[in-house]
C-alpha cells in the first residue's frame, strides 16, 4: 500500500481540494445544509479556522489554519466526509459500500497544499473566490452563493466587483 506523504505543519495554513466521487453530480450546493453541519460538528471537537472557501456541485477549495500544535487535518477531513455521508443514509438515501465499508461517495483522497507565505496564501484565496467563474458556473464571482468571497466583500477586504469579468489565476490547485 501506497504511503501518502503529507506536509504536516503544527498550527500550518493549507490549501485543500476535496472531490466527490461523480464528477457529474450536483451533490455538494444540493446538499449544502448537510455539507455545512458537517464542518461545523467537525470544528466543534476539533477547532480550525476556515479562512476562504468555495464549494462547487462537485468538489471543494478551501484554505485552513490549525490551532497551534496541531497539524491533524487528515482527521478533520474524515469527520467531515464521514458525517456527511452519514446525513445521506439517515435521511433514508442510501450509497454503495466499498470493501472497507466506505460509502462509495468522495474521492478516497485529497489535494494539499501547505501555504508558505503571504504572496502563497493570497494567490490561494484567490483562486478559491474565481472558481465558479473558471469552471462556467456563474460569469461573475459576486454571483455564486457557496464561496467566502461574500464575507471577504463585507469585512472590505475584496471590492464587490474584485476580478470583474476578466481574471485568470494560473496553478497547480488539485483539479
Amino acid at each position: 500500500m501506497v504511503k501518502y506523504r503529507r506536509n504536516l505543519v503544527p498550527g500550518g495554513t493549507y490549501f485543500f481540494t476535496v472531490a466527490i466521487q461523480d464528477r457529474s453530480s450536483d451533490l455538494l450546493v444540493r446538499y449544502i445544509n448537510q455539507l455545512r453541519a458537517s464542518f461545523r460538528a467537525a470544528r466543534e471537537s476539533n477547532p480550525f479556522t476556515i479562512d476562504a472557501i468555495v464549494i462547487l456541485p462537485d468538489h471543494l477549495h478551501c484554505l485552513w489554519t490549525l490551532p497551534v500544535g496541531d497539524s491533524e487535518y487528515s482527521h478533520r477531513w474524515r469527520l467531515i466526509k464521514s458525517r456527511f455521508s452519514r446525513s445521506f443514509n439517515e435521511a433514508g438515501l442510501t450509497f454503495q459500500r466499498t470493501r472497507k465499508g466506505e460509502y462509495h461517495l468522495w474521492q478516497r483522497r485529497f489535494w494539499e497544499h501547505t501555504i508558505r507565505d503571504e504572496a502563497d496564501f493570497e494567490t490561494h484565496v484567490n483562486y478559491i473566490h474565481y472558481n465558479p467563474v473558471k469552471h462556467k458556473l456563474v460569469t461573475r464571482i459576486t454571483n455564486w452563493p457557496y464561496s467566502s468571497f461574500h464575507h471577504f466583500v463585507q469585512s472590505k477586504q475584496l471590492d464587490p466587483d474584485w476580478a470583474g469579468d476578466s481574471v485568470m489565476i494560473e496553478g497547480n490547485f488539485g483539479e
